[in-house]
């Protein structure tokens, strides 16, 4: 299965989609870790969520998801770049037992938000919040996009620990053109009647026609996708940094050096005492960047 992203529209309507599957980039990112089975489908999911939310808002720039609860699963992150990479992670409460495979995405997250951060490369950056309030994460999503860009939306998630795949229809203002004003219903409808193994197991134009053979569909040149980590010595060097020369040269003064990872991708960095050292001296600190 190739991992890619595809948009689509009905013409002569104001409804458009976007339809995301994922193989090679997921299990890159699982096979970095070792979550429990369910923690892997939830991370699925919203991987597949930020590719759809960065196509959808046209965003030249970086997106991030971060779902935050107070239950077994802490903390689940997910990011996109505008070079269609994507990377995730998920953090375990050590506080909290967990909960057997079959239960759900509140019992694993508890009460929390859905912070989503939009980093374009000119412009403001921009974050918005939305409560953890459903019962899955495509509905709040779906919230999310009713409160703040306030366009009728529609998410179906998907994720089996082999692939993960997901499918959005969002409804755009009416300009005069729509001619078919009962599209927005019908095409929600049909999407409702897809199971997650044809979500999952289908290609992309299969599951389509599967839909919508009796529609007018456009559907335009898909986009590929790759896991990717936007980590860098430099970056790493940046957040050492940031800790001030007191807390480096304390954590030198019991260690001798300064061994790290990218909690993404695992890549080590090992800093000897004289590059920190150097560091802290240096008059050119490393350039201010958001990781």
């Amino acid at each position: 299965m190739t991992d890619q992203i595809q948009r689509f529209l009905f013409d002569d309507t104001n409804v458009r989609g976007e339809i995301v599957t994922l193989e090679a980039a997921y299990q890159e990112v699982l096979d970095k870790h070792a979550y429990p089975a369910p923690v892997n489908r939830l991370l699925g999911e919203l991987l597949s969520a930020v590719a759809l939310l960065t196509e959808t808002v046209k965003l030249d720039g970086t997106l991030s998801m971060e779902v935050r609860g107070d239950g077994a699963v802490s903390l689940l992150m997910a990011e996109s770049n505008p070079g269609g990479e994507l990377r995730a992670i998920a953090r375990l409460s050590e506080t909290h037992d967990l909960p057997g495979d079959d239960a759900g995405f509140r019992e694993w997250l508890g009460d929390g938000r859905i912070v989503i951060t939009l980093d374009p490369q000119e412009g403001n950056r921009y974050q918005g919040i939305v409560a953890l309030d459903a019962d899955d994460l495509a509905s709040c999503l779906e919230d999310y996009f009713s409160r703040s860009e306030q366009l009728p939306t529609r998410l179906w998630l998907a994720a089996d620990g082999q692939r993960t795949a997901g499918l959005l229809l969002q409804q755009l203002p009416n300009d005069g053109a729509n001619k078919d004003p009962d599209a927005w219903e019908r095409t929600v409808h049909l999407a409702s009647t897809l199971r997650d193994d044809e979500l999952l197991g289908l290609k992309q134009r299969e599951l389509l026609f599967r839909l919508y053979h009796e529609e007018v569909i456009r559907v335009f040149d898909p986009k590929a996708l790759r896991f990717g980590c936007t980590c860098s010595r430099e970056r790493i060097a940046q957040a050492l940094y940031n800790l001030g020369a007191a807390e480096l040269r304390d954590i030198l003064s019991e260690q001798k050096a300064i061994d790290t990872q990218c909690h993404f991708c695992n890549t080590r960095y090992h800093f000897g005492a004289a590059e920190i050292e150097s560091l802290i001296e240096s008059p050119d600190s490393p350039a201010p960047t958001v990781h």
